[in-house]
């Protein structure tokens, strides 16, 4: 079967982005350009694709597959610039991390990211190589683009809740729909629907999102992820968290203060997520 790439719908996530009905081609756009009063809430809309676990006909091979080393988180499997095509690119390689690079608060920052001047702890990680349960570039590839054979995609809207301290947080652990659910479980019952086993939930798909902000180096502006299992989050076009493989809730963070932007101009921000084991599907993004 021929792949189809589609154009993965954007808004703007300085702007009060209106609810629309759109296809997963679509562009999503703000209603109102920047003001200086922050919106109560920020709609951000990707494109979430459904697969069938490996064992199964028509399954795909890194879902539900355990990686070499183990259950874990694994880096440095993914190229730490994004693909012309705007998308994360297989390279392999990577290794099994030990213990995680942490920043002068004690908060977990992405190995590449590693600045002792700015007093980060160095972490650690396991000797040799290992892929964190991707079979090959070629099967990676069909993670974030359509194609009929192995998967099936929707557009899929997120709502980041302004809190009292400035921040946008979208949340499966308190949001009422992932709450009733156990977890984050967005087409539950949906495309592929549920492939039954124990939690019977729609386990195995992915996430891919794309949207911009502007850049105030005053304004100590930080996004962070917690979930899992596989999250890619690039700026300006360069990986800033890398939570690859199969494993728990992890949590990362990246101050953008670190990235060399310029104050006042628009950046890229693309989030690629991956749910592959049926076991728990956590989801927390929170940003400034």
């Amino acid at each position: 079967m021929s792949k189809h790439r589609q154009l993965i719908a954007r808004s703007v996530l300085f702007a009060t982005v209106a609810p629309l009905a759109i296809s997963a081609y679509s562009l999503s756009t703000p209603t109102n350009p920047p003001t200086t009063t922050p919106p109560a809430s920020v709609t951000l809309t990707g494109v979430v694709r459904d697969f069938k676990e490996r064992t199964v006909t028509g399954g795909h091979p890194d879902f539900e597959r355990q990686p070499t080393g183990g259950f874990a988180q694994y880096c440095d499997n993914i190229h730490p610039v994004l693909g012309a095509d705007k998308k994360p690119v297989f390279k392999g390689g990577g290794w099994k991390l030990k213990t995680q690079w942490k920043n002068s608060a004690g908060k977990n920052i992405c190995w590449r990211l590693y600045n002792p001047s700015l007093g980060d702890v160095v972490g650690s990680k396991n000797s040799g190589t290992d892929t964190g349960g991707i079979q090959s570039a070629a099967t990676f590839d069909k993670w974030y683009n359509d194609d009929i054979a192995v998967n099936v995609s929707a557009p899929l809207s997120l709502t980041l809740t302004r809190q009292s301290n400035g921040t946008y947080v979208f949340d499966s652990n308190t949001d009422p729909a992932c709450v009733a659910l156990g977890g984050f479980f967005p087409i539950e019952n949906q495309l592929f629907g549920n492939p039954g086993g124990s939690p019977n939930r729609n386990f195995h798909f992915t996430y891919e999102l794309h949207t911009k902000f502007r850049y105030d180096a005053s304004a100590n502006q930080t996004f962070a992820f917690r979930g899992d299992d596989d999250v890619f989050v690039y700026i300006n076009g360069n990986l800033v968290i890398d939570l690859g493989g199969v494993h728990g809730a992890i949590e990362q963070e990246v101050n953008l203060n670190r990235l060399g932007l310029v104050n006042g101009q628009e950046y890229d921000l693309d989030f690629f997520f991956a749910e592959r084991h049926r076991t728990h599907s956590n989801f927390k993004i929170t940003t400034n």
